[in-house]
């Protein structure tokens, strides 16, 4: 069975997490995808453990899978005509080096579409191409100055997220760029090129945050767990734990008074609507509370959820795959048999599904079969 992207090449020059990472999801939609790394050495990640797996590290392998490894030494005359074959041949290119590094071995985008006009080539950086091409882009650094450690964490300890967040959105960007970039080639026959920097990803990424910052002119502080519109919509303590309740109107906020056995609250001027919740927000937690701690989070859970209310347990995340596991997401994959399992990607497609998974390649796995490749067809 076909998949949306079968027959597209990519060739994936970059390095670390958000270009893989995009490599990776087009792998999984069926493009071909050949990794460029460096001899002796590889991407990066390669050596970013533990966790070890038997190939590499566990965190190159989450974003490599399904992929071609060749190395080529791109300050060497023979495999820079090769790289320079592989980018001719290719229909996206994805790279995330510093700005002239590319231009200097014969691949930079304009070099590039000099021989394939109809090339998309996708280029990352920390803070675009202009002022902030020197800058090195690190997504610690750019959760940082980027704003999100500013409203991440409780009032006294900005805080990065638990994930490269920065990385992962940049690459979800980067992939739909790539799409779009594709979709309007086949009505042209022309590629482009497609710009992605991870501080723009993210604040685009910053939502409601950013919009009230452009409305008020104030930049939006640290609250932990509390949201700055929204109340009750929080961790809340429970007898044995923590329990996430998110109350969006008015009508979920009565039915969690009501389950808690305090259904007056619902007309209590200070409570009975949203903005009043807002204003009155920690009265209003130390009042629930009160009520919470008298059973557990797994009573609140079902009780809660019986009348409509969303809540559920600060779980870890063992307990997330289990929990998309009960509810029959499939969350993991089988990638080869000396492999762990990982992600499933997200997307589910009613005829073109995904279907198979490769194991993320052993650094150079593949050199013999490319070059031979690129070599032979080449000269033909």
């Amino acid at each position: 069975m076909s998949r949306p992207l079968d027959g597209v090449l990519v060739a994936d020059f970059s390095r670390v997490l958000a270009g893989p990472l995009a490599g990776a999801t087009l792998a999984d939609l069926g493009a071909t995808v050949i990794k460029v790394e460096r001899p002796g050495a590889g991407d990066d990640t390669r050596h970013w453990g533990p966790p070890w797996t038997q190939n590499s590290s566990s965190y190159f392998e989450c974003a490599n899978r399904s992929k071609q490894s060749v190395e080529l030494d791109l300050a060497d005359e023979d495999d820079r005509g090769l790289a320079l074959e592989l980018a001719r041949r290719a229909d996206v290119i994805m790279e995330n080096f510093k700005d002239g590094a590319l231009a200097r071995r014969g691949l930079s985008y304009e070099q590039v579409v000099a021989v394939n006009p109809g090339v998309v080539y996708a280029s990352i950086t920390g803070f675009g191409s202009r002022e902030g091409r020197d800058l090195p882009g690190y997504d610690f650094l750019v959760q940082a100055v980027g704003g999100l450690m500013n409203i991440t964490g409780d009032p006294e300890h900005p805080m990065k997220a638990g994930v490269a967040l920065v990385d992962v959105l940049t690459a979800k960007d980067t992939v739909v760029g790539v799409l779009a970039a594709l979709r309007a080639r086949d009505a042209t026959r022309v590629g482009q090129r497609v710009e992605v920097n991870l501080l723009s990803s993210l604040l685009g990424s910053l939502a409601n945050q950013a919009s009230a910052y452009l409305a008020t002119g104030t930049s939006p502080g640290r609250m932990g767990n509390r949201h700055p519109s929204i109340a009750p919509y929080e961790a809340l303590a429970a007898k044995d734990g923590h329990l996430a309740v998110c109350c969006g109107n008015d009508g979920q906020f009565r039915r969690l008074v009501t389950a808690l056995g305090a259904a007056t609250l619902a007309d209590d001027l200070r409570y009975a609507t949203n903005a009043s919740r807002v204003a009155n927000r920690d009265s209003l937690v130390t009042v629930l509370e009160e009520h919470l701690t008298l059973d557990t989070v797994d009573a609140w859970i079902e009780r809660l959820t019986a009348v409509g209310v969303p809540a559920g347990a600060v779980g870890s995340i063992a307990d997330a795959f289990d929990l998309a596991q009960r509810l029959g997401l499939e969350p993991t994959v089988e990638v080869g048999p000396d492999a762990p399992r990982q992600v499933r990607n997200p997307i589910t497609f009613s005829a073109t599904p995904i279907t198979t998974y490769a194991a993320p390649p052993r650094l150079g796995e593949h050199n013999d079969n490319v070059r031979r490749w690129l070599t032979e067809e080449n000269h033909a």
